[in-house]
């Protein structure tokens, strides 16, 4: 079974199928590239096709993302109206004091956040009986921990309860590079796909480029193609090439 992205021209570069269900996928990108309109059609799209999805928001207040996306008329309020997208605010954990207090014990702010967070996600789930998830951005999560096997186990534990709940999801993510050739981030090596929307100069301007760097079980076109974000959100140009 696969998850048909939605968002114009993508699932032709998934081999006309989309993501294969169940798949834990990571939404790189720049900033001002377009990486939460994205993950916002991707959920409009599956309220559409009786998918109902959770968008989980970890750096914004929720009210004041809608209406800043408003004006691009991708139909996400009509569907959390119609609760076929349930908007989770999980911004304060980012406020999170070095230690907190639960009943007699006190933990760490770090395992405070993950178990706060799959709690939340997991809860959202069930209450709309959601088959997609948005998580945006887990940059904010894993911001925590200052070394590298923490923020794969932090990123992992998210992953599996997602994965326990058969969801495919969207892990969006900040570029530490937003170049072309850039360096991997950690985050690239443990989830099943990557995609990525980033620019690169062309003559004296700029154009935006999205690629599909990896998604297993598929047969993927990884080339780079040029997409824009109008009313009505991203739309990816599968027959263009860049080089």
């Amino acid at each position: 079974m696969h998850t048909r992205v939605g968002v114009k021209g993508v699932d032709a570069l998934l081999d006309g199928k989309g993501i294969p269900a169940g798949h834990n996928v990571l939404v790189l990108g720049a900033p001002g590239s377009g990486k939460t309109t994205f993950g916002l059609q991707y959920l409009v799209a599956g309220a559409k096709a009786g998918e109902n999805g959770v968008y989980v928001s970890l750096d914004e207040d929720t009210e004041r993302l809608l209406e800043s996306t408003e004006p691009l008329g991708l139909g996400v309020e009509q569907a959390v109206a119609a609760k076929k997208i349930a908007m989770v605010d999980a911004s304060p954990i980012r406020l999170l004091p070095a230690k907190v207090k639960l009943g007699g014990t006190e933990i760490g702010r770090k395992e405070f956040a993950v178990a706060t967070l799959i709690n939340s996600v997991t809860e959202a789930i069930k209450r709309v009986g959601a088959r997609r998830v948005v998580i945006d951005p887990i940059s904010t999560l894993v911001v925590h921990y200052s070394e590298d096997y923490d923020r794969r186990i932090a990123l992992l534990d998210l992953m599996a309860a997602t994965a326990r709940s058969k969801c495919t999801t969207l892990l969006v993510a900040e570029m530490s590079d937003p170049s072309l050739e850039r360096k991997y981030q950690f985050e690239e090596f443990i989830v099943d796909g990557v995609l990525v929307l980033t620019r690169v100069l062309s003559g004296q301007s700029f154009t935006r480029v999205f690629s599909v760097e990896k998604m297993r079980g598929i047969d993927n076109d990884s080339q780079p193609h040029p997409y824009k974000i109008s009313e009505g959100g991203i739309e990816v140009f599968p027959t263009e090439q860049l080089f």
